[in-house]
């Protein structure tokens, strides 16, 4: 009979037993709260190539907001290599969404050609500019090169909860409380065309700090 490690069995429950105690405690959680949604623009919208950019702490609540306001989960996610992305991309998974494996620090040459790819076939892209470590509300090169080498248009997606729970983690992750209001916002449209490098990160940490906790 094989011996597991005290490591080796917590790396087990996280990887598999975690994400579907999450997704489920997710489920009930969202049921009992509020949702607004703050737009101008239609789901429909949203039914074109899109880069959907959000900050790496609002992961959960954006991830469910998107599907609730969008109708399908016609989206994929760029989650990390690494072990801790492990369980964010079965936790995506069972939201319904695709996930694409790699960051700027491990597989990001094979992440962007399957971000072209997710494109391409019409789904739209999920991408946390401050992912997978951050610094907390940075802006990393990878979303600016997808846009900008494929025209594509990106879409902010905030979610401010009226009373949450926020760890002490890099990310400062936010998790809703019950029977709070959860507030989305959704920016409208933005190109990167003609914007350097920096021009660009800084329009989209502009953007998505517009409607940050």
């Amino acid at each position: 009979m094989a011996k597991f490690s005290a490591k080796e069995l917590k790396r087990a429950i996280l990887q598999n037993i975690a994400p579907r105690v999450i997704y489920i405690v997710t489920n009930i959680l969202y049921m009992t709260c509020k949702k607004k949604f703050h737009t101008k623009i239609s789901p429909k919208k949203l039914s074109e190539p899109t880069i959907v950019a959000f900050w790496h702490g609002d992961l959960l609540s954006v991830l469910k907001g998107y599907i609730l306001f969008c109708s399908n989960s016609n989206i994929d996610s760029i989650v990390s290599e690494h072990r801790d992305g492990e369980m964010i991309a079965k936790i995506v998974s069972l939201f319904g969404g695709g996930t694409i494996r790699g960051s700027s620090t491990r597989g990001g040459i094979k992440a962007l050609k399957q971000s072209f790819k997710t494109l391409q076939n019409g789904r739209n892209l999920a991408i946390t500019p401050d992912g997978p470590k951050g610094p907390r509300h940075s802006v990393a090169d990878g979303i600016v090169m997808i846009s900008q080498k494929k025209n594509i248009p990106i879409v902010t997606f905030n979610c401010k909860p009226t009373e949450y729970w926020q760890f002490q983690s890099w990310d400062r992750f936010v998790i809703p409380k019950p029977f709070s209001t959860l507030n989305f916002y959704i920016g409208e449209p933005f190109f990167l065309e003609g914007l350097s490098m920096q021009e660009s990160k800084e329009l989209i940490k502009e953007r998505l700090e517009k409607n940050a906790i």
